[in-house]
């Protein structure tokens, strides 16, 4: 989203786009959620510029957008799990393939950590006390089945205490070609609303399948925070969700690969992780 007011200029920061107007006087604050608000603020900029004779106005345009966390740009342990996952051989380890994925689960989820909020809690040992930061989000895992479920138990490997939840989701081909669409036919979930729920499907290939999920999900009820987390996905998806989900999302995602085939998988990406966690499906 772009505003034009005379001559002016893009700074970037973080995830924040930061819009400004060449400037002197008064400061205002925009944060976009929506583009009518958007247009709607800058009229109403106008108007005051105009009745006040501000023609010098300073403003900020600040664009939340979705937060991706690619863990996978420095180097860890993370590549040999991703390694192996991909390997063509390896891969046919169907217990192995699990493992590796629940693996990957763990470093997302002890990254993903780091982003939540803490408060202090005293510990009684043996000797004395010593106050420790905890974890105080209302956590939510909820993992799209099949494919999901290695990742799932990865993460809740680490987050032992959080809540449950499963959607499914899977790609029709109604006439038979590589044209699909994406059906949703289960979820199980707890109460949604404030809490932070962590959607976790592991090949972010076109991005559909997440998209209908999420349609599906907002139904019953609005998390306080959302976070994706994924073990490879294409460029291509990623920009699709960023589209899709609110701009407050956070995606966490091991390794982000170029392209998509005409099928709509991620090249090289590893195949099918449903069936390859699990045996083929008819």
């Amino acid at each position: 989203m772009k505003s034009y007011f005379g001559k002016n200029h893009f700074k970037f920061h973080g995830n924040c786009a930061y819009f400004m107007a060449k400037t002197v006087a008064p400061i205002f604050l925009i944060h976009e959620k929506s583009t009518i608000f958007l247009i709607l603020t800058n009229i109403l900029i106008l108007l005051l510029a105009a009745r006040y004779k501000f023609y010098n106005i300073t403003f900020i345009l600040i664009i939340y957008k979705m937060e991706i966390h690619h863990i996978g740009e420095n180097n860890s342990v993370l590549n040999t799990f991703i390694s192996e996952i991909r390997d063509k051989k390896i891969q046919k380890d169907s217990l192995r393939f699990r493992r590796n994925i629940e693996r990957i689960g763990e470093i997302l989820s002890y990254e993903l950590s780091k982003s939540l909020s803490y408060s202090g809690v005293y510990v009684e040992t043996p000797l004395g006390k010593k106050e420790v930061q905890l974890s105080n989000n209302d956590l939510i895992l909820c993992s799209v089945l099949r494919a999901g479920l290695p990742l799932h138990q990865g993460m809740l490997n680490y987050f032992d205490k959080a809540e449950n939840a499963f959607i499914s989701a899977y790609r029709h081909h109604p006439k038979d070609t590589d044209e699909f669409e994406i059906v949703v036919e289960y979820f199980a979930s707890p109460e949604i609303k404030n809490k932070t729920f962590l959607l976790a499907d592991p090949m972010l290939a076109t991005g559909h399948s997440l998209v209908a999920v999420y349609e599906a999900i907002k139904k019953y009820g609005t998390p306080k925070e959302l976070h994706i987390i994924a073990v490879i996905g294409s460029k291509q998806g990623i920009d699709f969700i960023e589209k899709n989900f609110p701009e407050n999302t956070h995606l966490w995602i091991a390794t982000i690969d170029d392209a998509l085939n005409n099928k709509g998988y991620i090249l090289p990406g590893l195949g099918d992780a449903g069936d390859l966690a699990f045996g083929l499906k008819l």
